[in-house]
Formats: structure tokens, C-alpha cells, sequence
């Protein structure tokens, strides 16, 4: 078992801030172990399910998707398919009772206040929460249920900075910020945000380090001229040429005509 542990993450509380990074591609989880990053997640669908052994090295982190689990037994079915595909921890935006399921049978799960994106309607579609005494006495009482359901992390989206650092000295879970401070026991942004693979809105809780939409545009060019250069070529003679090509002897190739 590599990278950071679920005891050595809890151990981190309140010493160093963990750096976590949510993935879609495997060779983003690649670069984000080879850089020392210190949890890395996805979605577990089968197209990533593989994804942790790439990185045997680092806490790998499966997300139960949201939607697809009908009850607490689906979601434990997929939470131990996700630790079979050794992921050290398992995300869940279900309910506590759902949490409690999973926690019983010994996954480490990571919970979900604030901006819970399924579930916005509730807190006013996609803003930030917990900036109203009503709102802020909501999120610590889901804290609250989900750590005595068993959970040993939450992530906190887009809560308001001055709770989250609060509830992070309350609470015996690993907080996880997305958009929630520097207060938090980690932080967290998306590779999409953080690469700038998006276009039009960034997320004002994202802070982007490089620009590959404008990489991916410049690759795009490079793809239609090259389309290009090959159709000019076929048009023109110009492919194939000797190089591409194995010849036969001129006298091997007029012997085939013979009767």
C-alpha cells in the first residue's frame, strides 16, 4: 500500500495541508503522482477503473457516482469494487445513512456539505453556502451526523471561509476544501480548473496554472494542416515516395507475365 495511508492523512490534521487533485485521465494521475501530489480521485467508472494501480504510489480516492445507486446495498457493492481496484478511500455524496452503511464495513468514506452540486436546489443553486446563521447551523449539523456516521473526511464545497475553519477545528474528520478557505486540512481543485482545459467560466474558487485549451487549440490547427499537407501529397504524387513503398526486381516482376 503506497502514498499516505488513511491513519497518516488523520495523523496530518492540524500539521500540513494535504494537497488533493480530482483527475479524468490517466496520464493526468500520472503527472499529479510523479509532481508528489498527496490524494488523487475520479469518478469510478469502467473506463477508470484502473487508473489507481497506474499510480501505486499515492492515496488513490474512487467517487461514487451520484445518481446511479438505487441503496445503500448498490452503493456498498460499488464502494468494494472501488477498494478491490485499490482506491484507499471512497467519496460519497449519499446521505449519512448511506455513509453508515459503507463506514460498517470498514470503507473510509469522504462525505459532502456546502455546494453539493445534485443537490443545490436546496441551498439556492450554485452559490455559496453557509454564510447565513441558518445555512452555517445546517452544515455543521451535517457535519456532525456524517462524522458520527462513520465518515473520516468531508469535503466542504464552497463554504463560507470563517465555518469551514471553525468546523475544521471541531471536527475529528480530514476537512477537504473546494472553494472553502485555507482553514481546511486540504484543498482541492479539478485538473480540468487547474490545467485550463475549460473555456468560459472558471469557477472563482479555482486558480489555473497552465492553458491547455489554447494548447489543444493550437494542436487542432496543427491536425487540419496536416490533413491537409497529406491530401496535397495524394493529389500531387507527392505520397507515397520511395521511402514509403518495397519494390520488385524488374526481372522477378517480368517473369510473372510469362505463360
Amino acid at each position: 500500500m503506497g502514498g499516505m495511508t488513511v491513519k497518516d492523512l488523520l495523523d496530518a490534521k492540524g500539521k500540513r495541508t494535504i494537497a488533493c487533485v480530482q483527475v479524468a485521465r490517466e496520464e493526468e494521475a500520472i503527472a499529479a503522482a510523479q509532481a508528489g501530489m498527496d490524494m488523487i480521485g475520479t469518478a469510478f467508472v469502467s473506463e477508470r477503473s484502473h487508473f489507481a494501480k497506474a499510480v501505486p504510489e499515492t492515496h488513490f480516492q474512487f467517487g461514487l457516482p451520484w445518481g446511479k445507486h438505487a441503496d445503500a446495498t448498490e452503493a456498498l457493492r460499488d464502494a468494494m469494487g472501488a477498494m478491490m481496484a485499490r482506491a484507499q478511500s471512497v467519496y460519497c455524496g449519499y446521505s449519512p445513512r448511506i455513509v453508515e452503511a459503507l463506514a460498517r464495513e470498514g470503507v473510509p468514506v469522504i462525505c459532502h456539505v456546502g455546494l453539493v452540486p445534485p443537490k443545490a436546489t436546496w441551498t439556492g443553486g450554485f452559490k455559496a453556502v453557509g454564510k447565513t446563521l441558518e445555512q452555517a447551523k445546517m452544515i455543521w449539523k451535517q457535519v456532525q451526523e456524517f462524522e458520527n456516521a462513520g465518515a473520516f473526511a468531508v469535503e466542504m464545497e464552497v463554504v463560507a471561509a470563517g465555518l469551514a475553519s471553525e468546523i475544521t477545528k471541531r471536527t475529528s474528520m480530514l476537512t477537504i476544501s473546494l472553494g472553502s478557505g485555507g482553514g481546511c486540512d486540504a484543498q482541492y481543485l479539478f485538473s480540468a480548473d487547474l490545467l485550463g482545459e475549460n473555456r468560459g467560466h472558471i469557477p472563482r474558487h479555482a486558480k489555473t496554472y497552465r492553458n491547455f485549451a489554447a494548447e489543444r487549440d493550437r494542436l487542432q490547427d496543427e491536425r487540419v494542416a496536416a490533413y491537409r499537407e497529406y491530401i496535397a501529397d495524394v493529389t500531387n504524387g507527392g505520397f507515397p515516395n520511395a521511402n514509403q513503398i518495397v519494390n520488385i526486381d524488374d526481372e522477378i516482376l517480368a517473369k510473372v507475365w510469362e505463360t
